[in-house]
């Protein structure tokens, strides 16, 4: 049992009709990655101290950035990274706040299929001004993410 309130993280998880190794390239492989997170990640990998970073591709979100540093790769089961929850005012300085910790942990499921689980933490340490609509916006995009790689890998 966790001891963090329910205000500091997002958890959501999904069944991908894909065996594990193609869940998890698609959560591995940078420029897959930003194909069905939405983010111009091409020609990046992704390793542990590895800062990734390129502009968002998605209808309206143009003006922002995917701009993470990988954590943890411990293949085929958990990829993790920090960022800045919600960064999508041109105008603000993020570096100067705690990121939250993005942990994506995959489990083989009956009939060759994957549990994807991502689990975001951290939220409690966001400024207080921008806390609440981050946990709001990050809340349903996971939701949105989780389809979309869901679509991608289960294709």
């Amino acid at each position: 049992m966790s001891a963090t309130s329910n205000t500091d993280r997002i958890e959501r998880s999904v069944v991908i009709n894909a065996p594990r190794e193609r869940v998890w390239r698609a959560l591995s492989n940078a420029d897959e990655f930003g194909t069905w997170f939405g983010a111009n990640l091409k020609g990046q990998t992704f390793a542990p101290g590895q800062r990734v970073r390129g502009q968002i591709t998605a209808c309206g979100h143009e003006h922002a950035w995917f701009d993470i540093v990988i954590e943890r790769i411990e293949p085929p089961d958990l990829l993790s990274y920090r960022w800045h929850p919600y960064a999508v005012d041109p105008a603000v300085d993020y570096t100067e706040e705690q990121p939250t910790l993005v942990t994506f942990t995959l489990k083989d499921m009956p009939g060759n299929s994957t549990l994807l689980t991502v689990v975001e933490s951290g939220f409690d340490r966001v400024p207080p001004h921008r806390r609440l609509e981050a946990f709001r916006m990050n809340s349903c995009g996971w939701e949105a993410q989780l389809n979309n790689i869901q679509r991608h890998a289960g294709a």
